[in-house]
């Protein structure tokens, strides 16, 4: 077997990573085929950097520069540790599915009492399962030129794979819970949801590390089929130790009739993206998709979301705010796609930043891909300050500043917040931005 020769920009050669990896993941035959063409690939292409114009705000060979080992599979000391973050979460009346390191912890997770309808399986069993024929697309999507798509499908070791019935409404919020006790290593995972006609799905995603733990790197892909006339809430929290990354790639397929509401918070990790995929393929059908980064010190987050209307007669909506502190940096890159035969698409977009400091950055790349002649789209982008005439009618009302300023910030990101159907599931992004809004003192 060949293996691919790359190497990153601090010389580590990635083959290397990929060897030491390879006896330790799961599927054979296919399978390794598999992964080995996606190695190539993520060797030939390397880690992305500023002069792909998708990265052009996130250069990896710089804000990163080599990816980190495989984490170990997780002893009982770190399921311990695992559990007591778990339990800070705090989070309550969900279904969890707990990930330690990259692998699934049935002890952590809420296995066993799952409604009727409900199907849950590993990754990590379906792959080791020879007699099925399918198992290599799970590793598969239909974006095959990023890189960082390439090396979660070459590595991943674990997820989970969910198959919601037809016409289920799931009484409890699933929720998969990522966390790392390991330091300076890998996590690499990918989950699969299948959601069949007329079902009702809320989703949370929560990311965490157990105390201690630092440097790590986070590699995750979720994909999601959303079948016609159903519907999906879905949360994803980002919550990593503040010298992490986390590269997590989203795809969405939507189709006819359907309902997909989801929203993303970014406020930890030192460097971040998040890139979301949504393709409607069946009509009449609505996306609602929002998301706030919370930022300070010299943190980077990426959001980079693309909407393809690929039929007629659908809407999006997307709202983006972020709030910048100290040196940090925020990325929104928003892409409506409205391909010839997408007559009568609704699509808008509108991303604000918020800078408390002068040394805060924002970029903000909102952009139209029109092909129909018969469409309703735009879209804005404003970066500004605090109102000083709010914070001065506050501060006169006895606040001091820190609390005229966090009643301020909280209004700023309410109106992406608020636009979270489930009651609970908004509940935890508004506990998520709290706990950020507490750490600045």
């Amino acid at each position: 077997m060949n293996v691919a020769l790359a190497k990153s920009t601090t010389g580590q050669p990635f083959n290397e990573l990929f060897a030491a990896a390879r006896g330790r993941l799961p599927g054979t035959g296919p399978v390794a085929e598999l992964r080995q063409k996606a190695f190539d690939d993520f060797a030939r292409l390397g880690l992305p950097y500023r002069r792909i114009e998708e990265w052009k705000y996130t250069d990896l060979r710089a804000l990163l520069r080599e990816v980190a080992p495989l984490a170990p599979a997780p002893d009982q000391a770190a399921l311990a540790r695992a559990a007591k973050a778990v339990k800070l979460l705090g989070i309550e009346n969900t279904q969890k599915l707990v990930l330690v390191d990259g692998t699934f912890a049935p002890q952590l997770s809420d296995i066993g009492s799952f409604q009727a309808g409900v199907g849950i399986r590993t990754l990590r069993e379906i792959l080791e399962d020879s007699s099925n024929k399918a198992r290599g697309d799970l590793l598969q999507t239909s974006i095959a030129s990023d890189a960082m798509i390439s090396l979660n499908a070459a590595l991943a070791t674990d997820g989970v794979v969910i198959d919601i019935a037809e016409g289920v409404t799931l009484a409890k919020p699933l929720h998969i819970v990522h966390v790392a006790t390991s330091t300076g290593t890998s996590l690499v995972t990918r989950s699969l949801v299948k959601i069949e006609k007329d079902a009702r799905v809320n989703l949370v995603e929560s990311f965490v590390a157990a105390d201690g733990t630092k440097a790590y790197q986070t590699h995750d892909s979720v994909v999601i089929w959303i079948g016609d006339g159903a519907e999906l809430q879905h949360v994803r929290l980002m919550e990593d130790a503040l010298d992490a990354a986390n590269i997590t790639t989203g795809v969405f397929t939507i189709g006819a009739k359907a309902k997909l509401n989801t929203f993303n918070l970014t406020n930890g990790g030192s460097v971040s993206r998040y890139q979301g995929f949504i393709a409607f393929a069946g009509e009449d059908s609505e996306l609602t998709t929002n998301g706030v980064n919370l930022l300070g010190a010299r943190r980077h987050g990426d959001t980079t979301l693309v909407v393809d209307h690929a039929v007629p007669n659908c809407s999006s909506r997307e709202v983006f705010r972020a709030v910048l502190d100290d040196r940090a940096h925020s990325v929104f890159q928003g892409r409506i796609i409205v391909r010839p035969d997408a007559q009568k698409t609704d699509g808008k977009m509108m991303t604000r930043a918020l800078l408390l400091s002068d040394e805060a950055e924002a970029d903000n790349k909102p952009e139209l891909e029109i092909f129909a002649d018969d469409v309703t789209c735009g879209h804005g982008a404003t970066t500004g300050a605090l109102d000083e005439s709010l914070l001065f009618y506050l501060r006169a009302r006895g606040l001091p500043e820190k609390e005229a300023q966090a009643l301020l910030i909280a209004a700023f990101v309410g109106e992406a917040i608020e636009s979270i159907v489930d009651d609970n599931l908004r509940e935890f992004a508004v506990a998520a931005a709290e706990r950020w809004l507490a750490t600045r003192g």
